[in-house]
């Protein structure tokens, strides 16, 4: 019988690693992350990529390390977050209008699940939107996984971010 493994799973290390760079105020190397696309991917985008279990899955763990750079810029102590993106989005707004009372991130988060492709671009604006707003990230760990599985049939990630946003008890991780 073999003993269980006990190394972290890829999004767990990839957090850990993006963890370990702002405790140490490794401000080069998050600052290199923050830049999306540049025109010469740095030692800290192929360390993100390198933790990709497959090497299609690349490209998400990047992006996830984009999305944790940026919802860290300036920050002195790592936030792991918890729970998808769309328990995240439901953390943000004002008062009483957090979540699927407030009628911007409501928007914000049609616009994420609406998309066939990765969306890169409402994603970052609603990491900052959590960012602005101080409200907990969504979980690093199981996001580059979430990107990763986005075009599945049957649209399982976005499905799941939409019930985690508008279904207050409802986990995703429980169902599986």
């Amino acid at each position: 019988m073999s003993e269980p493994s006990t190394e972290k799973p890829p999004g767990a290390q990839l957090t850990g690693w993006l963890a370990s760079l702002v405790r140490s105020h490794n401000t080069g190397a998050l600052a290199a992350l923050r830049r999306p696309d540049p025109p010469i991917r740095t030692e800290a985008h192929f360390k993100a990529a390198s933790f990709a279990p497959a090497e299609e899955d690349e490209p998400y763990y990047q992006f996830t390390a984009f999305l944790f750079a940026r919802y860290h810029a300036g920050a002195a102590t790592p936030r792991l977050g918890f729970g998808d993106m769309g328990a995240a989005l439901r953390r943000v707004g004002n008062g009483a209008t957090r979540g699927p009372e407030n009628p911007g991130v409501k928007r914000l988060l049609t616009r994420i699940t609406a998309s066939r492709e990765v969306p890169a671009r409402h994603l970052q604006h609603a990491v900052d939107r959590a960012r602005s707003h101080n409200s907990a990230p969504p979980a690093w760990d199981l996001l580059p996984e979430d990107l990763a599985r986005w075009k599945q049939r049957g649209r399982p990630v976005a499905d799941a971010w939409g019930r985690s946003f508008y279904t207050p008890n409802y986990s995703n991780r429980n169902s599986s």
